[in-house]
């Protein structure tokens, strides 16, 4: 299997990973369905396709404002990888990574997320002051994504729009 080539880390990268007792190919084929998403990121409510890489997502932030960005995915490489970026406001761009590999034992995963935020520290010192920690929230976003997974439901509530995974 060829490895996914990471691009350079600098201070504004965050990273997590988990192991998922799934099928690789099931993870992958769950997570590139964007649609899925909103059953597991926490501020994600809905995503719509809106071009064939191009998707809007709506987000739910702070004191229940709601907000919509544009996601493209700009690589794939299936059962691998998953790369996408907002393309909404270029001074705010965020990307993400999404690596899948065989996990250590038969019928692991395990799924690592690079995420790089705008504004390094800075950028997270200021979510920080209205609630928001991006690298609690991509470890509970993928802690979810195992639930998800391997249960069928949502119990982490944890770095999510208040009453959101009321499934509990």
């Amino acid at each position: 299997m060829r490895m996914a080539s990471l691009r350079p880390r600098g201070e504004n990268a965050i990273e997590a990973s988990v192991t998922i007792h799934c099928a690789l190919e099931e993870i992958f084929t769950f997570y590139r369905d964007f649609k899925n998403l909103p059953s597991f990121l926490g501020d994600v409510v809905a995503v719509e396709q809106i071009g064939p890489t191009t998707y809007r997502w709506t987000i739910q932030g702070p004191l229940s404002i709601r907000a919509n960005w544009t996601i493209k995915v700009t690589d794939e490489r299936t059962n691998e990888l998953i790369r996408y970026e907002t393309v909404t406001s270029p001074g705010l761009k965020t990307y993400w990574e999404i690596y899948f590999a065989p996990g250590s034992e038969a019928g692991e995963t395990e799924v690592r997320e690079v995420m790089k935020a705008p504004f390094g520290r800075l950028g997270r010192a200021a979510l920080a002051l209205i609630g928001k920690f991006p690298a609690e929230e991509v470890r509970a976003n993928l802690h979810r994504l195992k639930q998800v997974m391997e249960t069928g439901k949502v119990t982490d509530t944890a770095y999510s729009v208040r009453g959101k995974f009321s499934n509990i």
